[in-house]
């Protein structure tokens, strides 16, 4: 902008200093300059424009409600709102369930079941229970493994029994017999036995086996 002094100058007019701040003050309180001017129409411009198509917008959506009856209108609308609370229920129930079967699948990895249809029998009280899941965990879940155990526990292999009887297969396999005259055992049945210190013994003993 030129300076509104220096202009006044090229018209024979001045200001002195003592007066010019004033004088300044005076101008800019009360004028715009031409930029000033042009970018405040600018604006206005803008803002009627903007104005201008949210009428036109309002004008054409109320035109569609032209000839509509507002208590059908207003019944249509609940019956919407209905449904999507519905679909918004059904949608939770089904991500609830889907977090409940990933947890109790996660949950029973470490139980074991006589046969597949006792896992699928034991799964079925489980969700028939309607029991919490919080924070990935199935509240309860232990206490009623436990109640179920009671009342059928051949749906599930006693693991002390199965203990047992592997401890009883590996004194039972089959061994050979070296030219000495003593037992030998392969690789596989040393490897097999669940005692450490036997094991190790075992190892001791058949050590050819372990250098090959």
């Amino acid at each position: 902008m030129e300076n509104i002094v220096e202009i006044c100058k090229e018209f024979g007019l001045t200001v002195g200093d003592d007066k010019k701040d004033d004088f300044l003050k005076k101008v800019s309180e009360n004028y715009l300059t031409k930029a000033e001017h042009e970018k405040k129409i600018g604006k206005l411009e803008v803002e009627r424009d903007t104005w201008k198509e949210k009428a036109n917008t309002a004008e054409t959506t109320l035109k569609g409600f032209d000839g509509v009856d507002l208590d059908t209108m207003k019944k249509e609308l609940d019956d919407w709102k209905t449904k999507a609370a519905n679909a918004e229920k059904s949608a939770q129930a089904q991500i609830y369930e889907r977090d409940f079967s990933d947890a109790l699948k996660t949950e029973l990895e470490s139980v074991k079941f006589s046969s597949e249809a006792a896992k699928r029998d034991v799964m079925a009280q489980i969700k028939a229970a309607e029991l919490k899941l919080k924070d990935g965990k199935i509240l309860g879940l232990s206490d009623l493994l436990e109640q179920i155990k009671k009342n059928d526990s051949s749906a599930f292999v006693d693991q002390k029994q199965e203990a047992l009887e592997q401890s009883k297969a590996r004194f039972t396999q089959p061994a050979t017999t070296g030219s000495n005259g003593k037992v030998r055992m392969t690789k596989e049945q040393i490897m097999a036995i669940k005692d450490r210190s036997e094991r190790r013994a075992a190892i001791a003993q058949h050590m050819e086996l372990f250098e090959q």
